[in-house]
């Protein structure tokens, strides 16, 4: 199991920022598309974000797109998710995850998924 390590949640509120981070070993780093899913209590896991490992091309949910930042962190073999103007609606477990095909993840049919970070946007 490739292990992905999400970091960055938290409590804020309504209008502030967050950004959550996710670690993964060189190789997937450098070989994986990587994205961010996130559910919310009594709901299904939505897709979010996700970024080619190659020129960084990036794929947004229409929920989250002028709002949230999908970027790879070359230094660190970490991909951080910027998320700006949060709202009530945001609040959820958000995971990382990863697969070769940016399709894939897109689709959040990936290979390899982290354990989550809990984001609560309070009113």
């Amino acid at each position: 199991q490739v292990p992905l390590v999400e970091s960055g949640g938290g409590l804020v509120q309504a209008g502030g920022s967050l950004t959550l981070s996710c670690a993964a070993s060189k190789h997937t780093f450098t070989t994986h598309a990587m994205g961010w899913f996130r559910q919310a209590p009594g709901k299904e896991r939505e897709f979010v974000a996700a970024i080619r490992w190659s020129r960084s091309i990036t794929r947004y949910a229409d929920s989250v797109k002028g709002r949230f930042t999908i970027s790879r962190d070359h230094a660190k073999d970490t991909v951080q998710l910027q998320m700006n103007s949060l709202v009530p609606d945001d609040t959820a477990v958000y995971y990382c995850a990863a697969d070769t095909l940016f399709d894939n993840v897109i689709a959040g049919q990936c290979n390899y998924w982290g354990q989550g970070t809990q984001v609560t946007v309070s009113s």
